[in-house]
């Protein structure tokens, strides 16, 4: 346990520093915004390219890595869709549940991955990215069409994914891995500065990002993506991990994976495509603060 909380702690005080900056209005609210551009079109494509076009794609690791990914989101889904059912959740609000209850934080994972996995944890973290991102884009998009006010078209899913930078630097830096080419030289040192800025940058925007005072109308809705996300999820990683044979890096990556709390890109969806926005700021914040005591547990108890 020692080992996780000592991973967990930076990841978790950037989070809070940046809370504290956007408080604080430094370096001003000006800069915030740029920043998660930057970051999501730039920054972080430029550190799953770098990774993907360099990881060792084959074998039976990255199979069942695949496997286990697919196989949570499928479950997942199939729970949280007969929750909705029994609860009956308005059709706006249930979206913003589904996004809660399955979506993860990218940034959070990939910066824990790479601290409690100084080697590998990058690496197993940008394959399963590389899967959890096109398939959680799609997912999320088809309920959208199914329970959002606003229903998307067809062409409008597909633009989505087509233009969606973190599923083509995935596609871009699978090409160059499988193709043999691998990413020229001259790029390697630039997509690794680029790469390194990703993560605490992101973590500081997603601390950035919270709003504290959405918690004070956390309902039943928030309750139930919460438990799912966080204990639920967890629970289901790990019996995968065990059925699939797993290796112990792969489990711990998998595990934080299912394990953080949810993205904050889902705000941006739920407000674009007809979902309950507020009730997603809700979900978002109350997860980010309770993951800093269920994620260790999770990670410490089953990994």
């Amino acid at each position: 346990m020692a080992e996780i909380l000592t991973a967990l702690w930076p990841v978790f005080a950037l989070l809070v520093i940046g809370h504290l900056a956007r408080r604080f209005d430094f370096p001003g609210a000006a800069f915030w915004p740029p920043a998660e551009r930057a970051t999501y079109y730039v920054l972080f494509p430029a550190l799953l390219v770098s990774r993907l076009s360099r990881a060792d794609l084959g074998g039976g690791q990255s199979l069942q890595l695949i496997t286990a990914v697919l196989g949570l989101l499928v479950l997942g889904s199939l729970l949280v869709l007969l929750l909705g059912r029994l609860w009956r959740f308005a059709n706006p609000r249930f979206t913003s549940v589904y996004q809660g209850s399955l979506r993860f934080n990218t940034y959070v994972a990939l910066a824990i991955s790479a601290a409690l996995l100084p080697d590998q944890g990058v690496v197993l973290a940008a394959v399963l990215a590389a899967v959890m991102i096109p398939t959680l884009n799609l997912f999320c998009v088809l309920v959208f069409a199914g329970y959002g006010d606003a229903k998307p078209s067809m062409n409008g899913v597909a633009r989505t994914l087509a233009t969606n930078p973190l599923i083509l630097a995935c596609l871009l830096g699978i090409a160059l891995n499988l193709s043999g080419l691998g990413l020229p030289v001259p790029f390697v040192p630039v997509l690794e500065l680029l790469g390194g800025m990703a993560l605490p940058l992101g973590l500081l925007a997603v601390g950035a990002a919270l709003n504290l005072q959405a918690l004070r109308h956390s309902g039943p809705e928030v309750i139930m993506a919460s438990t799912v996300k966080l204990l639920v999820f967890p629970l289901f990683a790990a019996t995968l991990a065990w059925l699939l044979q797993l290796d112990q890096a792969g489990t711990r990556v998998f595990l934080v994976f299912a394990s953080v709390p949810t993205a904050t890109a889902s705000y941006i969806l739920a407000r674009q495509l007809g979902g309950d926005a507020p009730l997603m700021a809700n979900i978002i914040t109350a997860q980010t603060l309770l993951s800093l005591i269920t994620m260790p547990l999770m990670i410490g108890w089953l990994g």
